[in-house]
């Protein structure tokens, strides 16, 4: 059977014949001529990672092509973790405009310029981000990137290295790079959306942010942010007390101005420490007077749920889905679901038999409340459907 959008994996030491597998399988189970590729590779040296690399680019030569290195990565229903093998995914795209890009970051005046983007026109829909955590800044690019790239959406994940900081490799078009950034932007008659599932469950009241300081929270509607807290875990079953101490996290609405706030509505952030003299509550972000936010909890029943329900609903509304990139967080897989396989197997089970890559990043990118983000313990998809639905 062959599609528009196909995948390959394979598992194996000899990371360049399991390239040459991967990126076969994905390109012959397409219906036409591939016009993007994607491949994503986990293997202990990063020289053989980017041996492996070079060889998946020549295989199709005239399809734009790009890739990165991952400790884990996702081909059809199945993940990898920790263990040498590469993913494929390639796509048909008539009608649309591809274009490849790579960022690296030159300091002027005391600050860091990100150059290399592309020039942005109308038509375009979205970005695939692939990036170097150690080296490139992509959290402050990414919250900051609607200065230069408007509403673009952004799509992809942190790339990492089995060993780490300097092993890190970047591919696209036939380049290799070891630091920076790279994508795609995908442009013209194409229908391409985003789901980004951060898998938490509110708890306790929403509040307003009455009095804080950079990512300290203070108060909380009028009263100490501490006091807030401690009222809100006190009220928790035994159950739930267990996941406040395994990591809270607090939610930052997207919409100020919506009626309620539920889960999907936040922008999540963890919960970095407390500081009992100031009754201070810290935080993993900034955090604005006159915000509203409710703290949340997470677990592996909740993260299943929570990227289900929202599958299902992007099916719903979209009808047919041909194919999907997914860009799943290292903490989730066999650590949080004890399968490395949950979080694909979702897409399969929802979205139906469709091609579906990526890899198991070190942060997620992708938009929640129309603003691109960094993400943890995040599935961050991206969706490819019919033009005819």
């Amino acid at each position: 059977m062959t599609s528009r959008f196909a995948d390959g994996l394979a598992v194996d030491s000899d990371l360049v014949g399991a390239a040459e597998r991967a990126v076969n399988q994905a390109l012959s189970r397409l219906s036409g001529q591939a016009d993007l590729v994607c491949f994503f590779i986990c293997g202990d040296d990063p020289d053989d990672v980017a041996r492996a690399g070079e060889r998946a680019m020549r295989m199709a030569p005239g399809a734009h092509v790009i890739g990165c290195s991952a400790t884990g990565v996702i081909g059809g229903d199945t993940g990898v973790e920790l263990t040498p093998s590469v993913s494929a995914w390639a796509a048909t795209l008539e009608g649309a405009e591809l274009t490849t890009f790579a960022l690296e970051t030159l300091t002027a005046e005391d600050r860091f310029v990100v150059v290399g983007l592309p020039e942005r026109s109308p038509d375009d829909h979205v970005a695939i981000l692939l990036a170097d955590p150690y080296s490139f800044p992509a959290d402050a690019f990414v919250e900051r990137s609607v200065d230069v790239l408007g509403d673009l959406p952004l799509v992809g994940g942190l790339a990492n290295g089995v060993q780490g900081r300097g092993s890190v490799r970047l591919f696209a078009d036939g380049e290799i790079y070891t630091e920076g950034a790279i994508g795609v932007l995908i442009s013209g008659s194409v229908n391409v959306t985003t789901v980004v599932s951060q898998g938490c469950r509110p708890i306790g009241p929403t509040m307003v942010v009455t009095r804080a300081e950079e990512n300290l929270l203070l108060e909380l509607a009028g009263q100490p942010a501490l006091s807030r807290l401690e009222d809100i875990v006190t009220d928790l079953d035994e159950d739930d007390r267990e996941l406040v101490a395994a990591g809270l996290q607090i939610g930052l609405a997207m919409d100020e101005y919506a009626e309620r706030h539920e889960r999907g509505d936040f922008l999540i952030r963890g919960v970095i420490g407390i500081d009992p003299e100031r009754e201070a509550v810290a935080v993993g972000d900034i955090v604005e007077v006159g915000r509203t936010v409710r703290f949340q909890v997470r677990d592996a029943a909740t993260a299943d749920e929570d990227l289900y329900d929202m599958l299902d609903a992007h099916r719903q509304e979209l009808g047919r889905v041909d194919g999907a990139l997914l860009f799943s967080c290292n903490g989730r897989g066999s650590a949080m679901f004890g399968s490395a396989d949950h979080d694909p197997l979702a897409l399969r089970d929802t979205l139906g038999p469709i091609g579906v890559a990526g890899f198991f990043a070190a942060g997620e990118v992708g938009p929640v409340g129309g603003h691109n983000h960094v993400h943890g313990f995040t599935a961050s998809v991206l969706v490819f459907s019919s033009a005819d639905t």
